[in-house]
């Protein structure tokens, strides 16, 4: 079986002195310098007894030393978590209470947040050639037995309870050179990494497309439309994007007096985890004077299921055919289908083994001919493409990040002036703005400021309402339940 770390020790065979990864800090790496790195934090965290089979959280924001821990934690044979560092304390605890890691490493050299963590966690220095790192020891050594697993990456769920999925050496795979493929990436490219390696995407796409093709990937540890502004104008040719970003360097563009990108050789551009506006994409590509790229995926399914190859100006808003390898049909026999509507599925290489020590919500979503449920209402056209009508019943994606509404909710109902809240999205152009809906008790109303401070302690930043609508009721069947179709419209005069 090919083994993830694979792609870079076949880099170092090839290319050793290639360009690799640069970050904030200054580090410029090769891929030789990569991989001595990962050998010598490997030997680091073998040395605190971490074994083949464990699990190791990589608590992060993009940098040289998280792409280090990840490969040198697939060399030991352990499995990455890789968790994004602005995450709150309530939030990693519950992530560290289900993986129960041997070891956590946190990138205290580039995030203030992460230093944080390890200072709450008793993390203690680890610094070489890799970098600035703290080590964290939280539970004994516990070895998975399933050598095909590579990577965990946390998901919340529908249920509000962190969910691992759990993605193999042959996924990661699959994932990195497919991405490659897709984009037509050469050894010459130069990739702009802003999307996080904590999440599938920055992952899969972007760092390990990169390392099996020997592109080089510019960190970056967060967005700033002026900094990416100044890596376009310095080489970048590939991007990855989600909408506010590009809407955001669109914005300071115009601002620096132009009104499209000038003389930059980038070539590939894609939008990524929210619908393209027909009108949107067109200015998209106006601005950068290539075509922008669709695509649809999930953690589940190693960032990719479709995706476009569109020429500029085509006016196909879909997210494309299924990747090769990839199949997709549409289960029509779901509330909600019809006209050829349904439950998109999918199958392949591409597929997670599962939920990590949840065989329960595992077969709910793949069932034994390897079919996923994504959850997500969609259609076939004539030609293949695939059109997404709806997503998952209450997932918001806002900033290119998952929030499910339940994990919102419950830090709103810890309130003790909270009677009950319902969480929905909000689509805007772009993005979809996360609304909370808040039922109070007669004459005992906490002020909107009062509800943010509550839940900034529980919840990423990404995941805290945009907007709470506080009210004495909430639109309810006569069952109780909270009718959460009827909300934008109920609160329309509030919202304006």
């Amino acid at each position: 079986m090919d083994k993830w770390h694979g792609f870079l020790d076949g880099q170092c065979a090839l290319r050793p002195n290639a360009p690799a990864f640069s970050d904030t800090t200054g580090t410029r790496w090769n891929f030789r310098d990569l991989s001595v790195a990962c050998e010598a934090l490997t030997a680091e965290l073998r040395s605190h007894g971490v074994e083949a089979g464990d699990r190791v959280i990589v608590l992060s924001e993009n940098c040289c030393a998280a792409v280090a821990a990840l490969f040198a934690i697939s060399r030991l044979g352990a499995v990455a978590v890789p968790v994004n560092a602005r995450m709150s304390a309530a939030e990693v605890n519950r992530i560290l209470d289900h993986a129960r890691p041997a070891a956590l490493l946190a990138t205290t050299g580039v995030s203030e947040e992460a230093a944080g963590h390890a200072v709450r966690l008793n993390a203690v220095p680890c610094e070489g050639v890799w970098g600035q790192l703290h080590l964290a020891l939280p539970y004994p050594s516990t070895p998975h037995d399933d050598p095909e697993l590579a990577v965990l990456l946390y998901t919340t769920g529908t249920t509000g309870a962190p969910k691992g999925v759990m993605l193999s050496h042959a996924n990661m795979c699959f994932g990195g050179k497919t991405s490659a493929q897709l984009r037509d990436m050469t050894e010459e490219d130069v990739i702009y990494g802003v999307l996080p390696t904590t999440h599938v995407f920055g992952l899969a796409s972007v760092v390990t497309a990169a390392i099996y093709i020997g592109a080089q990937v510019r960190l970056e540890t967060r967005f700033s439309p002026a900094k990416l502004y100044l890596a376009l104008q310095g080489g970048v040719t590939l991007l990855s994007a989600v909408p506010q970003m590009h809407a955001l360097l669109m914005q300071y563009t115009r601002e620096q007096g132009h009104e499209s990108l000038q003389d930059c050789p980038l070539r590939y551009v894609s939008s990524g985890a929210a619908p393209l506006d027909p009108d949107w994409k067109r200015r998209a590509e106006g601005f950068y004077g290539v075509a922008l790229q669709n695509g649809y995926g999930m953690t589940e399914t190693t960032a990719g299921i479709c995706a476009t190859r569109s020429l500029i100006g085509d006016p196909d808003i879909s997210v494309g055919p299924a990747l090769p390898g990839v199949e997709v049909r549409v289960d029509q026999d779901v509330e909600g289908g019809g006209a050829g509507l349904g439950e998109v599925l999918t199958r392949g290489p591409h597929v997670m083994l599962g939920y990590y020590q949840s065989a329960e919500e595992t077969a709910k979503v793949l069932d034994d001919d390897g079919w996923l449920r994504t959850g997500d209402l969609g259609r076939l056209d004539d030609t293949g493409m695939l059109h997404i009508e709806g997503r998952a019943k209450e997932l918001i994606i806002h900033g290119g990040f998952n929030v499910f509404p339940p994990e919102v909710e419950a830090a709103l109902n810890a309130h003790p002036q909270v009677v009950q809240s319902a969480v929905v999205g909000r689509r805007v152009q772009g993005d979809e703005q996360v609304l909370a809906f808040v039922q109070v008790a007669d004459g005992d109303e906490p002020d909107e400021a009062d509800l943010r401070a509550f839940v900034a302690d529980q919840l990423a930043g990404y995941k805290r309402p945009s907007r709470i609508v506080m009210a004495r009721s909430l639109p309810a069947a006569p069952t109780g339940k909270i009718l959460k179709h009827k909300l934008l419209d109920h609160f329309a005069p509030q919202l304006m």
